[in-house]
């Protein structure tokens, strides 16, 4: 039988397949939703419940996937698995608002713009009615929130950009974007962290590694951190010379 969402005021639990599950908040990329995305994550890494395999938080959700057997054998035998892990979760977002968050990171990240290094300044400012100083000025402007990693390992999608230099995805999206581009798609940006296709219009790169498989934390962002840009000049970025860094 078909399970159906279940609803409460402040978020929905949706049926994904037979081993997953979607917690959705209010559909807002708001710091307040991001709140109660973190609260959730942080709650099932500390106590997982038994048959949970991962999770993976969204902007504005949480899917929880899950092995069925493992649920259905440590539940009631009386309800579907789907209740089951309905009520799980029901207890989990609660407990989620007991914890305190931690402490939230700040990261700067130095990035040279335009040129060679960010082929697509000139259109986000040709788009805007603007300079590519000032597209410059306004995105170096914002200490931004790691809303999620995602796409690529350790590739931040970031909210809080000036609307003012939100530009489209670029219609033909790039086979080979390299590691470290800082990119603009629609009203966010975000920093590849590994070199991959993709269609972000590219206003600059910055010399400091995203992803480091080697290191015991690959990812040098996780969701729930800040981050800064501030640029650099050709010269420093060629020598390694980051001043602010």
């Amino acid at each position: 039988m078909k399970s159906s969402p279940y609803q409460t005021n402040s978020f929905t639990i949706l049926p994904v397949s037979e081993t997953a599950v979607t917690v959705q908040f209010l559909d807002e990329h708001t710091e307040q939703i991001h709140e109660k995305v973190k609260e959730l994550s942080l709650i099932l890494d500390k106590y997982p419940f038994v048959g949970m395999t991962e999770y993976v938080p969204g902007f504005t959700s949480v899917t929880v996937y899950y092995d069925p057997f493992i649920v259905r054998k440590n539940n009631h035998a009386s309800v579907s698995t789907f209740d089951s892990i309905k009520e799980l979760l029901e207890v989990k977002v609660t407990q989620g608002k007991e914890v305190p968050l931690p402490e939230t990171k700040l990261v700067r990240l130095p990035v040279v713009y335009g040129g060679e290094y960010g082929p697509d300044l000139n259109e986000v400012a040709d788009y805007n009615g603007s300079t590519e100083q000032d597209v410059i000025q306004k995105h170096c402007s914002v200490t931004y929130l790691v809303y999620m990693i995602g796409f690529a390992p350790g590739f931040p999608y970031l909210g809080g950009m000036d609307q003012r230099i939100a530009t489209p995805r670029k219609k033909t999206p790039r086979m080979s974007v390299p590691a470290g581009s800082v990119g603009i798609a629609g009203s966010q940006t975000g920093v590849y962290s590994l070199t991959t296709p993709g269609g972000w219009q590219i206003i600059g790169r910055t010399p400091k590694p995203l992803f480091q498989l080697q290191e015991e934390q690959p990812s040098l962002l996780q969701m729930g951190d800040r981050v800064q840009f501030y640029p650099l000049s050709v010269e420093e970025y060629e020598k390694g010379a980051f001043p602010d860094d």
